[in-house]
């Protein structure tokens, strides 16, 4: 624990001369102990801090803005995605909130983004809540003491939640905001409790830096198995990207955000930060016991007696969270590296429940849906959604990549042909017809089946057969999983009904490809 002196050059560099008392990297017990005598959260049954975030239960999409400087001017792919926000705007508000801050505590996170040392980016984060410190301390890389006598960031972040912005005044939509400026290295966010904005405002910034430096920095999981065969899953929030990649029979490198070099793939965080509603220790016992002391509960109901944890309320959102730190995981790769992938998941909840739950895609085919990001957004995971959603998420990300789509798309490409990695479509969410009250999300455990024999190429060894719509390439048989299962349309009593919808999906692709526009959730 380290408490710096008023006027600390630490935080007086970026505009808060006269904080009242500013705490740079506190043990994580001591950050719990913050976090409750401010009345910030409270201890669940299992250990966890438990907080809540107020209205804004999910990220906040149309409130994230980039700065229009002239050195990233001609470089970002403005739009409704990545919206630009003035110089001179950005000074005003910059401004209020640095004179907010005064005479208040502060919390202080250095460490790093990026397990690649030749990639490692240092960053620091200024919080005005305890909870929220504890949160970035445990997705981020966290320091050895030795780093931090040198820590110089080359991005800082400050969360103010309680600073709100005037919409007329400081331009933007309401009194949250997300504002990232490159050119001075800064990420200013308030009007929000979310914690994952602060996850998601530096995977921004990582996905604008590494393509600079020939690195593809990818929303995906990735683990690897006994025999080292790496897979990745791509994929937005609620698809499965961190239950698949948390399986006891593979070793996790990372949940969320990875980057792919001439080496390999790189974990950019030091924690995971999985979803929690309907949490069982049977369908996902890495994620329900990493559910202990030093992990945070966002937006989980808890019982205020008994402090027990209602796994299955929606009460405050179906996108309740749990952040912990990777070496919760068993058995997590401790470089956070890993070899070239085998293999390439892309993750779908498809809506419409026509999507076969795994298919095979050629060359052409995973270039196309990468760029098309079909899912469905889940209820939650972005301010004002409340049910299920078919949307097009370009790079199944797209609210956090800068550059232009097609920039990924290439480099994901040339990876691809390099390094023979296969690419298989997974629909992670229904089959069978959306009309039918009854039907139900993909099993898990086929789910699980169908991934791992695609790993160790069990899947080729019962054959494919196309799929007369989508064109994909479907599993005959999977071992594990029963035949019909593999035939979307088996999960439809009248094929007519099938038919059409997956000629009506198909069409959406199509629409889609002629006239893209993306929105996404994660």
């Amino acid at each position: 624990m380290q408490t710096f002196p008023l006027n600390s050059p630490d935080v007086t560099a970026i505009g808060i001369p006269n904080a009242r008392q500013v705490q740079r990297n506190l043990p994580v017990a001591v950050l719990v102990e913050r976090a409750i005598e401010r009345g910030e959260g409270l201890l669940s049954a299992r250990g966890a801090l438990a907080c809540t975030t107020g209205k804004y239960t999910g990220r906040s999409p149309k409130d994230r803005f980039i700065v229009d400087e002239p050195t990233v001017h001609d470089r970002i792919d403005w739009g409704a995605i990545n919206q630009p926000y003035p110089p001179e705007a950005f000074d005003r508000l910059y401004d209020r909130l640095m004179a907010y801050l005064q005479g208040r505590d502060l919390f202080v996170f250095d460490g790093f983004v990026g397990a690649d040392p030749r990639y490692r980016v240092p960053v620091r984060i200024i919080n005005e809540y305890a909870w929220h410190n504890l949160f970035v301390h445990q997705l981020f890389i966290r320091p050895e003491a030795k780093d931090l006598l040198a820590h110089n960031p080359q991005f800082t972040v400050v969360c103010a939640p309680g600073f709100l912005a005037d919409p007329q005044a400081d331009g933007t939509r309401s009194e949250a905001f997300v504002v990232i400026s490159f050119t001075h290295g800064v990420v200013i966010i308030g009007g929000t409790q979310y914690a994952g904005e602060m996850k998601k405002s530096i995977f921004s910034t990582l996905n604008y830096l590494l393509p600079l430096q020939g690195v593809l920095p990818m929303h995906c999981s990735a683990n690897v198995g006994p025999d080292g065969k790496v897979a990745l899953y791509f994929g937005l929030s609620g698809t499965g990207k961190t239950t698949l990649s948390s399986d006891p029979g593979r070793r996790l490198i990372g949940d969320d955000e990875h980057g792919w070099t001439d080496a390999g793939v790189f974990n950019f965080e030091g924690g995971c930060y999985a979803k929690a509603i309907r949490l069982r220790p049977e369908g996902e016992p890495l994620i329900w016991n990493a559910v202990k002391f030093g992990a945070v509960l966002e937006n989980v109901v808890v019982d205020p007696e008994s402090r027990a944890e209602d796994w299955d309320s929606a009460q405050l959102t179906e996108n309740s969270r749990v952040a912990y730190p990777i070496h919760f995981v068993p058995d997590a790769v401790g470089s956070g590296m890993g070899g070239h992938p085998e293999v390439v998941f892309f993750l779908t909840a498809d809506a419409y429940g026509v999507l076969p739950p795994i298919s095979r895609l050629d060359r052409a085919q995973a270039e196309y849906h990468f760029l098309a990001g079909y899912t469905s957004k889940v209820a939650g995971t972005e301010r004002g959604l409340t049910g299920t959603e078919a949307t097009f998420s370009t790079l199944f990300g797209a609210p956090f990549f800068p550059l232009p789509a097609k920039t990924y798309a290439a480099m994901l490409g040339e990876r691809l042909d390099k390094y023979g990695s296969r690419v298989y479509l997974v629909n992670t969410g229904w089959c069978g017809d959306a009309a039918d009250p009854a039907r139900k999300r993909i099993n898990l455990a086929y789910t699980r089946a169908m991934v791992n024999a695609a790993i160790d190429g069990d899947l080729d060894k019962g054959g494919f057969v196309k799929h007369p719509v989508f064109g994909v390439m479907v599993p005959k048989r999977c071992p594990g999983v029963p035949d019909k299962v593999l035939d979307p349309a088996s999960a439809w009593p009248n094929p007519a009904a099938y038919e059409r919808a997956a000629k009506e999906l198909a069409a959406r692709f199509e629409e889609n490809r002629l006239n893209p526009g993306s929105s996404g959730a994660g």
